[in-house]
């Protein structure tokens, strides 16, 4: 401590300072967990409370599932939480029951990493994490209502995860009734007739096995053998979402390969349409509305079947433009179609193109040398490699359905497994890509759309009439697309070679993982290899212990492996004998030894969050209701607000909404989207500095000097970043509040710029908010005697007064708006106004300003509100409220222009008419002495403030 420091808190003992702030916020911190300040009451069960409460509208307010990482919070992670807990507290005070609280998403590959690497079991080091975390939360202030928080890896929460897994796992979609419905339905129907199985043979003929082949068909949650993204040096399989652009794994930047391996799925491509048409009605930012869509991808065209020479089954294409069908000159299938491996014929056919071939000796050895040199590529590689097309020919023909010409069948990566059929109808001259490819492999081009006078050398994909489309019963030539689709279509379904179809890009969703730290799947497989659910009864399925919690790697870029998960490792659990009360009796069964992806805990939570001790149900159905079901304004029903990060567009956004859906089909909720309003909060960055080898050194150790940064001397780079303790940049906010306390670090991450976007941190800015809160605390309490000084008696001066209403107005209006920068700047001009005028504060006005600014600064709000008389906490109390007389001003200046140059400045009342303000300006003496005798031509008014007069 500095002499002058300490000099000046000798003179001012009772000074706004980091201590006074520590003891303050520690003491509050305190009251609010010893008195349950935010404990929302539910209208029902366990949960209980104050009904005035539940009678107020309701506020659900959620920020996204956190994952308590080891190395703590630094200061742009609570950048959400400060605006979501900002945000819910001023809900409280517009009198609303609010629920607002926070649990950790606790599964996943961080803590696994960890074990691996020392082994500590997943949970120890996950809940020592979450410790730490929560220590850090609370330090901040957040209003949370610790009652209803929990972790994903608490047995009694992914008890409900796996149960809502075997609600999918029994249900089918039924298409015509547009809606999810449970299984036995389906079985049902089968059973007795009404619903023919897929190959018309009789229910009662067919084995257990072969009924639970029908059914995998239809279930919503289903096993297959499928193409997958292997990522050997995880260990793992990954979601299409979980593969970067490069063909790399997001975790760990491993190669990942395609490889067909037999995984767990959900059907939500089932859902395309209602996940894209639902989004109409949600609250969210067009940006991600935009990204769902382009990620479900829903597209309108028509299926056609190509014959196979020599082979009984067709290929199957989907296809935008049925109306160019007369142009497809060759077909290409995918890698990995399975007609591939049937359709490669043992040798060439005669005269076949060298160019075609690859220079293999035979169909097979070209097809398979392509298809391993095409299973290192990831999907966005196969798609924007340019012009420089690659394939083989499969050795086998098709025939085009509406001309009979043979036509050539390659394999080719530029067409991908995951979209359509697997297969397309290449039409060289309707299509870059196509033409490219047919360019390479000197394939013919035949324009089936006329192109513009001149145009040459490349495809042509815009619109004109049809042209080289007829044969004797079908002629499109001169016809628009639109006409020609139509008829071609038509055509299609009446020689049932094709039907006009919806596609979708939109895969399935890879529910499999080659992990331990995850929720066990609720599935055991009997004798016969055939699947079968555990009874409700015996959930949870917990996780066993393991004494190797690692997968089994390989090289990473070893395509050739396939996954050995931990839990297959332990073959007491694996293997055992269980009773399903299916009547069978005790049986011996092997465990599915896959585990859920880290997604899965965060489906629902939301759900988790209004009803959390409940044993008997996934939550209360009139719980649910109140917090969550439709009303005005809200058709879907939903979360009333949600916060998080862009990153989340597709992944966790999409994927909650599906389970959202599934449940209320099945009738077990009321809202059929999870969250009505989404925000997504900007990132708080940080200088990042790299010395010459381009390794970044520590931030706090750089010096700045004649316009450049050193660092031990030696000159560095500076560049804007993310902040992390990789880049060496991290602040912790324990940090902040040890210097200058919470309230301040709340305060300037909420100044700092509009809550959506980014913006950089600057530690040596936060000392702005610090005076600004010791402003305050000196309008209120002498900082000598530690009295407060504010007056009772004493009405404030009427520009005072209509300061503060101006304040109220204008910072309603902004927290309402989550525009917390603004309301700051608003409180801060206010607060400065009362420091300028001098003398004691009147209650009237620093009452509602300690009021305005506990949202945003609640530890300080609460001790100068109990300061200034008041019991318990205000955390309920009455947000001020503007009087609208107060609001405007009672004159304001209209400048009047003569031929753009100000003449004159009137004070007129706000709500002046415009024809009463056009006579005052045209009576001003100093607007007629400079008009002169010239002629008014126009008046332009707009009132209050501008009249220009045109000569």
């Amino acid at each position: 401590m500095s002499e002058t420091t300490s000099a000046a808190e000798t003179a001012a003992p009772h000074r706004y300072t980091a201590a006074l702030a520590a003891d303050i916020e520690n003491r509050w911190q305190d009251f609010w967990e010893a008195d349950q300040t935010f404990a929302a009451p539910n209208p029902t069960g366990d949960l209980a409370g104050d009904e005035t409460l539940v009678a107020r509208p309701k506020a659900f307010i959620m920020d996204m599932f956190p994952y308590p990482s080891g190395a703590g919070l630094h200061v742009g992670h609570p950048l959400g939480y400060i605006a979501t807990d900002v945000f819910a507290r001023y809900r409280r005070m517009t009198g609303h029951n609010v629920l607002h609280t926070l649990g950790f998403d606790a599964f996943g590959l961080p803590a696994e990493q960890y074990a691996v690497q020392t082994g500590t079991h997943p949970r120890a080091s996950t809940e020592a994490n979450m410790e730490n975390m929560k220590a850090q939360l609370r330090r901040l202030g957040l209003g949370h209502d610790t009652r209803r928080s929990f972790a994903t890896i608490d047995p009694e929460y992914y008890k409900w995860t796996q149960w809502i897994f075997l609600q999918i796992y029994n249900s089918w979609y039924d298409e015509q009734a547009d809606r999810a419905r449970p299984i036995a339905e389906l079985i049902a129907a089968f059973a007795d007739g009404s619903r023919p199985t897929p190959d018309g043979r009789d229910w009662a003929s067919l084995s257990p096995a072969e009924r639970e082949s029908v059914l995998g068909g239809f279930r919503l949650a289903y096993a297959s053998q499928a193409p997958v993204n292997w990522c050997p040096g995880l260990g793992t399989v990954l979601a299409n979402e979980e593969v970067t652009s490069d063909g790399r794994s997001e975790r760990g930047n491993f190669p990942v390969f395609k490889a067909n391996l037999r995984q767990w799925n959900m059907r939500i491509t089932a859902y395309a349409d209602r996940l894209i048409s639902d989004l109409d009605a949600l609250d969210w930012p067009e940006a991600i509305k935009l990204q769902q869509r382009n990620w479900i991808g829903r597209s309108e065209g028509a299926r056609v079947d190509f014959a196979v020479e020599g082979h009984d089954e067709p290929i199957t294409v989907f296809t935008t433009r049925p109306d160019t069908l007369f142009g497809a000159t060759y077909m290409v299938l995918a890698p990995e179609h399975p007609l591939v491996d049937t359709i490669v014929p043992a040798a060439w056919p005669q005269d076949t193109n060298q160019v075609w071939t690859g220079g293999a000796a035979t169909p097979a050895e070209a097809v398979e040398a392509y298809r391993k040199q095409a299973s290192s590529k990831s999907d966005v590689e196969r798609q924007t490699e340019g012009k420089n097309k690659t394939g083989v020919f499969s050795g086998a023909y098709a025939v085009n359905p509406l001309n009979g010409v043979k036509i050539p069948v390659f394999v080719a990566d530029y067409v991908l497994m995951g979209y359509g059929t697997g297969a397309i109808m290449a039409v060289p001259g309707q299509d870059e890509r196509d033409w490219e490819f047919a360019a390479a492999f000197e394939l013919p081009v035949i324009r089936t759309v006329q192109p513009p006078q001149g145009w040459e050398g490349e495809a042509y994909t815009g619109q004109g009439p049809a042209i080289n489309s007829a044969n004797d019963e079908l002629d499109l030539n001169g016809l628009e697309v639109a006409e020609a689709k139509r008829r071609t279509i038509a055509f299609l379904e009446q020689r049932g070679i094709g039907e006009g179809t919806v596609n979708f890009r939109l895969r399935d969703w890879l529910f499999s993982r080659q992990r331990y730290w995850g929720e066990p799947f609720p599935i055991v497989y009997d004798e016969d290899g055939t699947a079968h659910a555990l009874p409700e009864s015996m959930l949870p399925l917990e996780l066993p212990e393991v004494e190797d919690y690692s997968p089994r790697t390989f090289d990473p870029d070893d395509a050739d492996t396939e996954p050995e998960t931990p839990l297959s490792r332990n073959q007491d659990w694996v293997n055992v004998e269980l009773d399903l009360g299916d009547g069978r009796g005790t049986r011996r069964y092997r465990r599915e030894t896959n585990t859920m992806p880290n997604w899965a805990g965060s489906c629902w939570y939301e759900l988790r969050y209004l009803d959390p001790h409940n044993s008997e149900k996934l939550v209360d159905p009139a719980i649910e209701q109140y917090w969550m079901g439709p009303r005005e304004g809200q058709p879907h029903g939903g979360v009333d607000l949600y916060v998080g990060g862009a990153e989340h567009a597709v992944l966790h956004l999409l994927y909650a909404r599906f389970w959202s859906k599934v449940l209320f089909d099945l009738g077990h909720v009321s809202s059929v989207e999870p969250f009505h309003k989404l925000f997504n909060q900007g990132m708080i960055q940080a200088y990042v500095y790299r010395d010459s080898r381009g390794f970044p050194v520590p931030a706090t150790e750089v010096e700045e000097r004649d316009g450049g940064y050193f660092w031990q001397g030696e000159a560095v780079r500076r560049e804007l970043g993310k902040m992390g303790k990789s880049l060496k940049n991290a602040v912790t906010p324990d940090e902040i509040c040890a210097e200058y306390g919470a309230d301040t670090l709340r305060l300037y991450e909420m100044a700092m710029g509009p809550l959506d976007v980014s913006r950089p941190w600057d530690t040596r800015a936060v000392v702005g908010q610090y005076r600004l809160l010791q402003r305050l605390w000196r309008n209120v309490v002498d900082e000598a005697t530690g009295e407060v000084t504010v007056t009772d008696g004493a009405e404030p001066d009427e520009a005072t007064l209509r300061a503060l209403h101006k304040t109220i107005d204008g910072v309603t209006g902004d927290l309402a708006g989550l525009r917390f920068n603004t309301a700051i700047a608003k409180i801060t001009e206010l607060n400065n106004h009362l420091t300028k005028a001098g003398g004691p504060v009147p209650r009237s006005i620093a009452e509602p300003l300690v009021l305005l600014i506990a949202p945003l600064a609640p530890h300080v709000a609460e001790e100068l509100w109990r300061r200034l008389g008041h019991t318990g906490s205000l955390a309920h109390a009455d947000f001020p409220v503007a009087d609208p007389a107060l609001v405007q001003d009672e004159a304001v200046v209209c400048v009047v222009q003569i031929k753009g140059k100000v003449k004159a400045r009137l004070e007129v009342p706000p709500a002046i008419a415009d024809a009463e303000l056009e006579a005052l300006a045209l009576g001003d003496p100093a607007v007629v002495a400079a008009l002169g005798d010239a002629a008014v031509r126009k008046v332009i008014v707009r009132a209050p403030k501008l009249v220009n007069i045109v000569t």
